[in-house]
């Protein structure tokens, strides 16, 4: 296994990699040598799971592209946008992907010279962007460029945030002063303190932002001291890092609601604790191993006879989710390492059972007990249903 590197302990100067990159590149077309660029290849036969630090690393193996006549396109390419991003992180401008995208347009708009480095779609600048990101070993995040800018919805009474803003100054937000409003953290939550005003007991992570709207308006943070969270589905960088934040500054247990189906377990939930294969040199930072797999269990579809669905295998998407699911038992790391046994299990049950159930399904155990469904997961928490 390749030695785990934070990319924080390398103290990367990406200004001054940039030019040992571009020199090299420009020493070599003198000595008519073909330049080389490599990167990390982000990808699942590239990954290791370290049980001692709970998410995925990187391996040795690397993506190399040298200049000839099908490269010659993406390697200007690269020195194009990275031209863009360094100016960007000279004068401190902040820019989404679309943004970068758009930029590139009106850049080779103005000029026939860079005519033939226009992009057809945004995927394609994309590509160059996190391509540029893994060549340099660094976050996009550390180049100014962000994909999504918006954290986990979140609430709490007894949570307080301090921000330590590009210019120095500090904000305080007590999450308790917002009222309906929930409190959505930046992309690059490290420059964040959380503080506790008393203990905190739990944090909640809900797949759904609607029913973690939901427990909220029925008060589910005014009887309970603890941090609620909507992930919005597949957890972005700023729900990811934002979750790895709470747990380390305050240590508190991290439970995650969602639903029962293969696509959650594997696109889902393991993101969030473990990272993903795409995003390999940020998952240090993006990705919270603590948090346990709180439901829907199978065990609770008997226990709470919940409502399901069977699993239509002539479906082309709960196909495709099966065969993944099979995939990643034979395959991922993470599900192939002994200390996640019990998830890797249950993905096996999904696999025989053929079935899915949805968080909402709690609802309907007690329809006229308006707050039935936070009782079942406090008592979940409390006997230690999880996984």
């Amino acid at each position: 296994m390749a030695k785990l590197i934070s990319i924080r302990e390398l103290q990367i100067d990406i200004p001054k990699e940039a030019r040992i990159l571009a020199e090299k590149m420009l020493s070599d077309l003198e000595k008519s040598k073909r330049p080389v660029l490599e990167a990390v290849k982000t990808s699942l036969d590239n990954c290791f799971y370290n049980p001692k630090v709970g998410f995925l690393t990187p391996g040795d193996k690397v993506v190399r592209t040298e200049l000839n006549v099908s490269s010659v396109q993406k390697l200007a390419r690269v020195v194009f946008m990275l031209e863009i991003l360094l100016r960007n992180l000279d004068v401190g401008t902040v820019n989404t992907k679309r943004e970068l995208y758009y930029m590139c347009k009106g850049l080779i708009k103005g000029s026939n010279k860079y005519k033939a480095l226009d992009f057809e779609d945004q995927d394609e600048s994309d590509t160059i962007i996190d391509f540029i990101g893994d060549m340099l070993r660094v976050y996009r995040e550390e180049l100014n460029c962000f994909a999504n800018d918006r954290g986990g919805q979140t609430y709490s009474q007894q949570l307080v945030v301090t921000e330590t803003m590009a210019d120095g100054t500090k904000a305080t937000i007590d999450l308790s002063t917002l009222g309906t409003s929930p409190f959505q953290p930046k992309n690059k939550p490290q420059a964040l303190k959380l503080k506790a005003k008393k203990k905190i007991d739990f944090c909640l992570v809900i797949e759904s932002e609607g029913t973690a709207n939901t427990l909220q308006a029925m008060g589910f943070t005014k009887r309970n001291n603890c941090i609620l969270m909507g992930a919005q589905g597949v957890p972005s960088n700023a729900v990811r890092g934002w979750c790895k934040l709470i747990e380390d500054q305050l240590a508190v247990p991290m439970y995650f609601f969602g639903d029962l189906d293969a696509y959650t377990m594997q696109n889902i939930f393991r993101t969030l604790k473990a990272g993903s294969a795409a995003s390999l040199i940020r998952n240090s930072h993006f990705s919270a191993p603590d948090v346990r797999f709180l439901g829907v269990l199978p065990e609770d579809v008997k226990k709470y006879d919940l409502p399901h669905y069977k699993v239509k295998e002539s479906d082309p998407v709960e196909a495709r989710a099966l065969k993944k699911a099979k995939d990643a038992l034979e395959n991922d790391p993470f599900f192939a390492d002994k200390k996640n046994k019990g998830l890797s299990d249950i993905l096996r049950w999904l696999i025989k059972e053929k079935i899915r159930c949805e968080q909402q399904s709690f609802f309907s155990v007690d329809p006229r007990d308006p707050i039935k469904t936070e009782k079942i997961i406090l008592e979940k928490i409390k006997r230690g249903a999880f996984v």
